[in-house]
């Protein structure tokens, strides 16, 4: 467990060496685009009142110098599978991004799509060892956590304390200088599958680049998308990307859990493909332009032009209808939008205060999806565009990006996790989480 916890550590003393010395990238590495932005910080953190352990705070003022994206590459379900294409397309979009700041950038904060994240709720109680609430008894109240076995090639991505309690008073943020005789704790943890993590990492190093952290895209697009409010009263963000779609789930302003699907935009465009018999890229530019997933009737009269190469005259000049498209794209649409449900039902959604929904990511921009959204997922509906940062380019400011400017806005102000509190190495759990780090333990 110590070298988890170092190894977390190491990464957060990573991302401060690189704040200080004023730039770093962000990186989304999705299936169908991989985004880089170069992150400015204009000066340090602020002061913590212990330097020496105990959770980051505040928030770090930053601009974007640098945006760059690309085709990604030797990707699939937001996981590595062709290690050399994916490290040519990270190092062209690392090396635009450079260019367009003007400056080099040796650390970068990733965050992934694929890796099937699976969500923990964890409890810890401790008794206080003094009257008032120190660090260290923060510390012991989240070592005292009952981690499960979350089996196999998995591995810890997030462990975050979202609720304490103390005594009989609870929704505590921060219970540091309260006084009480009984500490309890909530805290969420998230897993992924190890071969994802190593393959992204074993990537990176390979561009010679140093990983200063990484995060769920699930939770950096939440971050992004939903406004205060949102995360305060309980809000689902669905991140629709092109190989996978992801959930998170807010409430008090931390995320209480995730999931994602092996889903998403690119499905769609390959059954227009199927259905027409089309190249690829021609299907992704009639879904782009033409596309939708509501019919009306002028939509039979709307027809489209299916221009090809294949050499046939005949078949080259075909036509359809928008309604014959819509024919094609929703069934699709409407099988990612039930599994979405379906995880939602079973992580408890509709038990939360506020029950808002908010859609983003690049295929969340099909016309017309906020209103099937709504008839299937039964709930409260909306588009979200990530939240505007100083010297983002206009290109950049579309739903595609929630999840690099979520990275950004994690980068500058990360909350708190478990490894972020000193604790004595006898207090760690002996075996619980052993097994999940162990990529940790090789790659750091």
């Amino acid at each position: 467990m110590t070298d988890l916890y170092r190894a977390q550590r190491a990464m957060r003393q990573m991302r401060r060496s690189a704040i200080q010395r004023g730039v770093v990238a962000v990186l989304d590495v999705g299936t169908s685009k991989i985004a880089c932005l170069i992150l400015r910080f204009d000066g340090p953190e602020p002061d913590r009142a212990d330097e020496a352990g105990g959770a980051l705070a505040g928030q770090t003022q930053f601009r974007v110098i640098g945006a760059a994206t690309t085709r990604a590459r030797g990707m699939r379900f937001g996981a590595v599978e062709a290690m050399n294409e994916t490290e040519r397309a990270i190092r062209t979009v690392v090396q635009s991004a450079q260019k367009n700041a003007g400056q080099r950038v040796d650390h970068v904060i990733a965050c992934l799509a694929g890796g099937e994240p699976r969500s923990y709720g964890l409890v810890g109680e401790v008794a206080l060892r003094d009257t008032t609430v120190g660090e260290l008894d923060i510390a012991r109240v989240l070592a005292a956590c009952d981690v499960p076995d979350i089996g196999p090639g998995r591995d810890v991505l997030h462990a975050h304390p979202v609720n304490f309690a103390l005594d009989n008073r609870t929704g505590l943020g921060d219970p540091r200088g309260q006084s009480g005789r009984q500490l309890a704790c909530d805290m969420h943890l998230l897993t992924i599958d190890s071969a994802t993590v190593e393959g992204l990492l074993h990537c990176l190093r390979r561009c010679d680049l140093e990983v200063a952290g990484l995060a769920s895209s699930a939770y950096a697009a939440g971050l992004a998308s939903l406004v205060e409010d949102e995360q305060e009263l309980g809000a689902a963000c669905i991140d629709m990307g092109g190989g996978t779609t992801s959930i998170s789930v807010f409430l008090k302003k931390h995320m209480i859990c995730a999931d994602s699907l092996r889903l998403g935009g690119d499905h769609v465009s390959l059954d227009i493909s199927k259905g027409l018999e089309l190249p690829i890229a021609v299907a992704e530019r009639i879904k782009t332009l033409h596309g939708g997933v509501q019919a009306t009737g002028m939509d039979d009269r709307e027809m489209i032009d299916l221009s090809g190469d294949s050499g046939d005259w005949e078949r080259d000049r075909r036509r359809i209808s928008r309604t014959e498209l819509i024919g094609i794209m929703r069934p699709r649409v409407e099988e990612i939008l039930e599994e979405v449900r379906g995880r939602l039902d079973a992580a408890g959604f509709d038990h939360l205060p506020g029950q808002q929904i908010v859609l983003t990511g690049g295929a969340s921009q099909i016309p017309g999806l906020d209103g099937l959204a709504a008839r299937i997922l039964g709930q409260r509906v909306r588009l979200g565009r990530p939240l505007r940062v100083q010297g983002l380019p206009q290109a950049a400011t579309g739903p595609g990006f929630s999840a690099a400017i979520g990275l950004a806005l994690f980068a500058a102000n990360p909350q708190d996790e478990w490894w972020d509190f000193e604790a004595p190495s006898a207090l760690y759990p002996a075996k619980s989480l052993r097994r999940a780090v162990r990529w940790l333990r090789e790659n750091w």
